[in-house]
């Protein structure tokens, strides 16, 4: 099975990433893409001399911000990591220069470049506080190192995503005691909880519940170590009538997890059932195909070689580190 990695994106918010290259220091710098056409990655690469401070004021002076529609941030520290608040204040304060910013991806670094556990997070909320027409939010980051949100609310966020080796609970909470009438997409990645990954499922009360969301067709909770415990509370969780995926992915799913799938509620109503990175056995992963169609069960193979044998692996999540 192909491993589940943290990966950059082609394409974001539905267009194609587009690295804002440092100036080459000759007449001949490439001409750039319009404004609206792409989504603009800005960060400082490992060979440049500047601070992120300079790349975003580069970014203001040559590109019509009030046509980019979609943002990423990149490595935003030259040789030593550096805290994100600094870049955060710099988003919030120039906010009013963006009125067509729709997507934003915070932290868009891979493990050549940092490990997520490490990146030095910091609370955003001001970020949605400050772009209230944001329909798109993803943020990458652990809970250890500062990531922290507050209860928002924000009336046209659609997708919202934490990218995490360790989800902190108040994070979870704080997602859950949000009002976000527009939301259609939500994924957490829980994590381990030598990351900060301490979110309970108590703190997942809220969202389960179904009321919490109204439009919500997408719902992922993954890369957790409490997998089985999650598939428990889904299967009889009101939230899953009205999806149409679900995704309990990249965690530590056993067959305890299955089964409890197996007895809850009919899950075929749902176009995807994600069960990628999972410790199922071959005769529970065939019985949940089975109860599930016409449903597409993304599994692929287990992830360990005992998994269909009498001793227990040891199980793990797909992203912690």
């Amino acid at each position: 099975m192909t491993p589940i990695h943290i990966q950059h994106p082609d394409r974001f918010h539905g267009l194609p990433v587009h690295f804002l290259a440092p100036p080459s220091g000759t007449d001949t710098s490439p001409a750039l893409p319009d404004a609206d056409a792409v989504a603009w990655l800005l960060g400082c690469g490992y060979d440049e001399q500047t601070n992120f401070a300079a790349v975003w004021q580069r970014f203001l002076d040559t590109v019509d911000t009030t046509r980019v529609r979609a943002l990423l941030i990149g490595p935003w520290w030259h040789q030593e990591y550096t805290p994100f608040a600094p870049v955060m204040e710099l988003i919030v304060a120039d906010a009013d220069r963006f009125p067509a910013l729709r997507g934003l991806f915070l932290a868009d670094v891979v493990g050549e470049e940092c490990e997520v556990s490490w990146l030095r997070m910091c609370d955003i909320t001001p970020v949605l506080e400050a772009l209230p027409l944001l329909e798109e939010f993803t943020v990458r980051g652990c809970g250890q190192e500062g990531l922290a949100l507050r209860p928002v609310r924000h009336t046209a966020l659609k997708t919202l995503r934490f990218e995490s080796g360790g989800l902190p609970g108040g994070l979870v909470r704080a997602v859950t005691a949000s009002e976000l009438p527009a939301l259609e997409r939500l994924d957490l990645w829980f994590g381990s909880s030598w990351y900060g990954g301490d979110a309970t499922l108590a703190d997942l009360g809220p969202v389960l519940s179904g009321g919490t969301f109204p439009r919500l067709h997408h719902l992922g909770l993954q890369n957790s170590e409490i997998q089985d415990e999650i598939a428990a509370a889904v299967a009889s969780a009101p939230v899953v009538a009205q999806l149409e995926t679900l995704a309990l992915s990249m965690g530590t799913l056993s067959d305890t997890g299955g089964e409890a799938l197996l007895n809850g509620q009919p899950l075929n109503h749902l176009s995807t059932l994600d069960l990628r990175h999972h410790y199922l056995t071959g005769p529970v992963l065939d019985r949940i195909r089975a109860a599930c169609a016409p449903a597409v069960v993304e599994a692929g193979e287990a992830e360990d070689d005992y998994a269909d044998e009498d001793e227990e692996p040891e199980r793990y999540v797909a992203v912690s580190e």
